[in-house]
């Protein structure tokens, strides 16, 4: 595959993580992102200067600044991760997210297919559309079972409703107009450069800052929880050799209740961040209200892409945890100036 991938949502949590990942692996990389509050330049600031990257500030729903970046960096593919992606803001605000991970998601199947007209035979036929999506598509879990490709969707949030709106998007737009497209559902990430509006940020850095650790309901949700370097690796794996019009359920393996994930997190911060006071920082666990329609449980079985793929995630959740921790603790200069404006640990999404 020649050309550089054009990698939308690059300077968020998991584009930034799949950005440094492709230039590792020697991969030209045209990073697009509109930097809204959950991108930021610094995410990528190791990449700047790097053989092959380039950085465009656009927004995936402006036509023209799409068209134009096809036009003038002809990528091989594209990985498309750019969205609003919090729940919480996503019961508050949802227009936004249709804006962007619906008619953003149109605008470029529109300018990837007018793309792909313009290469020749063999390029055309090496492109690809990877669309990077998300497990709370599915809906909810009961105690057992897992989600996989074949699980059909039901969406309870804006958020997992605009997502899987995108989702059939690309998926018609492959069978309609043989664009070569793959889509993938991940689990819930982690690790370094996370915004800290989600779980695991939000726990160390409100413990930081002498704040109550909120839990929301009896905190025994579940999720599965996947470290985003593994996740990029899965997601070149599935660019490489996935098969077109293909579908593949990404997931870590790493089942966890929201209760345990902050008392893991408090545990860490016990050992490398003590308390002045010397008290253990789970005592400023403090249950919350729910989130409206919280889902009860996720998990994912990664069959497919184990078994046709060759892709298995490498991190153990208990030993990702303690380097993410570490990564916030070493790592001020990069989310102080997000909790400058007070908004990044306010609680959202009560509205209803």
């Amino acid at each position: 595959m020649s050309g550089p991938v054009l990698v939308t949502g690059a300077a968020g949590f998991i584009g930034s993580a799949l950005t440094r990942a492709l230039l590792d692996a020697g991969r030209g990389v045209v990073a697009y992102d509109k930097l809204t509050y959950a991108g930021h330049r610094s995410s990528l600031a190791d990449c700047e200067g790097r053989p092959g990257y380039v950085f465009i500030q656009g927004d995936i729903a402006d036509a023209e600044a799409v068209a134009r970046t096809f036009q003038t960096h002809r990528p091989a593919a594209i990985m498309n991760l750019a969205a609003e992606s919090h729940v919480d803001r996503s019961i508050d605000g949802p227009a936004a997210f249709i804006d962007t991970n619906v008619v953003g998601t149109l605008v470029l199947l529109q300018a990837a297919r007018t793309h792909v007209q313009t290469l020749d035979a063999a390029a055309a036929d090496a492109f690809r559309f990877l669309h990077v999506s998300t497990d709370e598509v599915f809906g909810a879990l009961g105690d057992q079972g897992r989600f996989d490709e074949a699980t059909a969707y039901d969406p309870r949030s804006p958020y997992a409703a605009s997502k899987a709106a995108s989702d059939h998007l690309v998926r018609a737009w492959g069978h309609t107009y043989g664009l070569p497209v793959l889509v993938t559902n991940c689990s819930n990430n982690y690790g370094p450069r996370q915004h800290p509006e989600k779980l695991i940020p939000l726990t160390v850095l409100r413990a930081l800052l002498g704040q109550p650790l909120p839990i929301y309901g009896d905190g025994r949700q579940v999720r599965d929880w996947l470290h985003v370097d593994d996740h990029a690796q899965a997601l070149i794996r599935v660019l490489e050799t996935g098969q077109v019009g293909r579908t593949y359920a990404v997931g870590g393996e790493a089942e966890r209740t929201n209760l345990q994930v902050v008392q893991g997190v408090c545990a860490a911060l016990d050992a490398m961040a003590p308390r002045a006071d010397g008290r253990p920082h789970a005592q400023a666990m403090t249950h919350v209200a729910d989130r409206p329609g919280h889902d009860r449980r996720y998990a994912i079985d990664p069959a497919r892409i184990r078994d046709e793929l060759g892709w298995s995630p490498r991190m153990g959740f208990e030993e990702g945890l303690a380097q993410t921790v570490r990564w916030y603790l070493d790592h001020e200069a990069w989310w102080e100036p997000i909790l400058a404006n007070g908004q990044a640990t306010r609680r959202q999404g009560l509205s209803v």
